[in-house]
């Protein structure tokens, strides 16, 4: 019985790699697109020559609407 409940253990495991893989590489690209919008907005603040509290609530909007010129 205890050979039966490790073999399963063990074979539950092996499966599970690629599941988590898939999830690490799609958490991944949602970084990278997060990334991408946080330097678009930047760029547009810099842009516009925005300071402190007027460039934090530009870059908020701004990632909020993904990065799309305001």
């Amino acid at each position: 019985m205890k050979k039966i409940l490790m073999a399963l253990l063990i074979s539950l495991t092996a499966g599970l790699g690629p599941t988590l893989a898939q999830t690490d590489a799609n958490s991944k690209s949602g970084d990278t697109d997060k990334a991408a919008i946080s330097k678009s907005c930047t760029a547009q603040a810099n842009a516009k020559g925005l300071h402190g509290e007027a460039r934090k609530k530009f870059r908020s909007k701004c990632k909020k609407a993904g990065g799309k010129p305001a």
